[in-house]
Formats: structure tokens, C-alpha cells, sequence
């Protein structure tokens, strides 16, 4: 079978490539070039990624190409991130990328120039039309892949999904692949080694605002810009000593962060969120289900119904933008995003 692989330039990627070859298959490694834009003290390791990619290609004999989607990355991911922000929100472009770009666009591009499948090096698994958990839930990607098109699922391959990570870096130095033990890219996909602070503010004019204590009314500090803090956050507030502060409200208009000492704010904890631009799976009714209201978060009972997800027991700081992800014996059912 003729598969498009998804190659990123690290380890992941890289062996799928070896193991998709030794399953019979025709590979063909693509790199997506979604963003090469260098920012003041901020180099985009676009480059570095593509060379290791094509290194590993070489190696493995495989034939290899590049698309670029960097107009349609910075439309579909980019902008709808910075919007986000700048309503007071905290999106999640990875789950915005793996929805337009790997597996719509690059999908898309791959079946007109002849795929008979797509794969990438994603932890994750699928069985016939459903998407389900890796093998090793310490690197589960299913979190990341919820939004993904229902349509496509049978035509994803996901070679490591059946692996451990250990054991997959163990495979790349068997086998001599160079990127055997390069280090593991972190955070979001196109920042590189730069923090979200910085990144933003390279796009969004922001400027100081207060930061008021929401139980007591007082001033406590000056932030940088509010669209900077997260609800929940405790670490860079910078206004003082003695008990954590948490930020437990935003208001963009005045650009005023709150926080509050109380870890038992009622602003912190709840046990019902409201949800937008659900999906829903298998035509599942959404009741009795796990749900993960972050990467890596523990799996805890809830149920969704008409736009309100109620959970067993209360969570702590479910955070406006971000995804909550329903699961049901294993398999990604879908899930939604917080709403203000």
C-alpha cells in the first residue's frame, strides 16, 4: 500500500518510517512546512527538522517530499490561536493543527498525489473508524487528535501507537537512525524553544494592567497584559511572599487579572463546564463516559448532555479554550471546548 508519512524530523517519525517499510509498504516521508518565521531571539528550527527528516529518508531509502502549508498553518492556526488570546481565552493550537493541517490538508494533498493511506508518528491507535488510546498512556496523543475528522480515522496509520516510548528510541539507535536520540521537541508546534510569552507579544499589543485580590478588593501588583495568564495560574504573578495567589478571573475589557489565596474558591473548583463545538463520535449519546480535561490529566467519570459536561467530582481550573476530551473503554469518543 502507498503511504504518506507525516515526518517531523524527530525520533517518532522516524521509525514509523522503518516500521511502515517493514510491514511492505511504499513510503513516502513528506515534511510539512508550516512555519519558518524567525522572531528576535527566537530561531524557528524548521530548517534543522527538515534535514534530519530527509537524513532519515536517505537512510531508509524512501522517497521524500516537501509541502508547504505555511499560508494555509498561519491562517487555520496561527490567527485563530492569537484571536483566542486575545478574547481571554487559552486555545490549543496543536488540536487546531492536527484538525486543518496533518489531517485535512496534508491528507487532502497526500490522496490527490496517490495515497492509499496516511500516517504519522502520533501515539495513538485506531480500529476500523475509531481512534483509541496508546499503548503507552504516559505519551497518549489521543487528547491532541479528538477534533480529527471522523471520515479519516480508517485511513490513518499510527505505527508507534502499539509501542513504548523507550522502546521506540531503543529501535531508532538499533537501526542507526541519526535522530535516534535527539532531544524531544516541547511545547506548542511552531514556537520552537520559545515560551508563549514571547511569542505572543511579538503579534499582540498588550500593556500593564492591575492585579487585584478578588476576595479583599486590593491592588496587589501590575501585570504585563492579562491575555499573559491563565485561570489556575499561581507561578509568575510576582506579588509577593507568604501564600500562593491564583488568578481566578479576567476581564479583558478592563485588562485587570484577579487572583485569590483561597485554594477552595469556588472560581477554581466546579463540577459542571459548559462546552462549544462538540464532537461526538459513533453517534454516542456522550453519558457515562471518562473524561480528560487536559493532557495527561487522569481519566475521571462525568456526563455530557445538551452542552453542559457534569463530572463525578469537582475539577480544579478548567480553563476557557482549552479541550476536554470523552473517552469510553478506551476509545476517543470526542469532546468539546471550555466556554467563559
Amino acid at each position: 500500500m502507498k503511504v504518506f508519512l507525516g515526518m517531523s524530523g524527530g525520533v517518532d517519525s522516524a521509525v514509523s518510517a522503518y516500521l511502515l517499510q517493514q510491514q511492505g509498504h511504499e513510503v513516502i516521508g513528506v515534511y510539512m512546512k508550516n512555519w519558518s518565521k524567525n522572531l528576535p531571539g527566537m530561531k524557528c528550527p524548521w530548517a534543522e527538522d527538515l534535514a534530519d527528516a530527509k537524513r532519515v529518508a536517505v537512510k531508509l531509502g524512501i522517497d521524500f517530499r516537501v509541502f508547504d502549508f505555511e499560508k494555509e498553518y498561519k491562517q487555520k492556526v496561527v490567527d485563530y490561536m492569537l484571536e483566542e488570546y486575545q478574547k481571554g481565552n487559552t486555545p490549543n493550537p496543536d488540536i487546531m493543527c492536527n484538525q486543518e493541517i496533518k489531517f485535512k490538508l496534508f491528507a487532502d494533498t497526500a490522496f490527490e498525489q496517490g495515497a492509499e493511506a496516511i500516517a504519522t508518528g502520533h501515539y495513538a491507535r485506531t480500529d476500523g473508524g475509531a481512534l483509541l488510546r496508546a499503548k503507552d498512556d504516559n505519551k497518549d496523543q489521543t487528547y491532541f487528535l479528538y477534533r480529527v475528522s471522523e471520515g479519516i480515522i480508517p485511513k490513518v496509520i499510527f505505527p508507534v501507537g502499539d509501542m513504548e516510548k523507550p522502546a521506540v528510541k531503543a529501535l531508532a539507535a538499533e537501526i542507526g537512525l541519526s535522530v535516534a536520540h535527539k532531544p524531544e521537541s516541547m511545547g506548542v508546534c511552531f514556537v520552537g524553544d520559545a515560551n508563549m510569552r514571547d511569542f505572543l507579544a511579538e503579534f499582540i499589543e498588550t500593556k500593564p494592567g492591575d492585579i487585584i485580590d478578588i476576595d479583599t478588593g486590593e491592588k496587589l501588583g501590575v501585570h504585563d497584559g492579562a491575555i499573559f495568564y491563565t485561570l489556575g495560574q499561581r507561578h509568575g504573578l510576582n506579588i509577593g511572599v507568604g501564600l500562593p495567589h491564583y488568578v481566578v478571573k479576567k476581564d479583558m475589557e478592563k485588562n485587570i487579572v484577579y487572583v485569590s489565596q483561597n485554594l477552595n474558591s469556588l472560581r477554581l473548583w466546579t463540577n459542571q463546564v459548559k462546552l462549544k463545538d462538540v464532537i461526538l463520535r459513533h453517534s454516542d449519546d456522550g453519558r457515562h463516559i471518562k473524561a480528560r480535561i487536559r493532557h495527561r490529566a487522569p481519566l475521571v467519570d462525568a456526563d455530557y448532555q445538551d452542552g453542559i459536561l457534569t463530572f463525578a467530582e469537582e475539577q480544579k481550573s478548567l480553563t476557557p479554550g482549552q479541550s476536554v476530551v470523552f473517552y469510553r473503554d478506551g476509545i476517543c469518543l470526542g469532546g468539546g471546548i471550555i466556554e467563559a
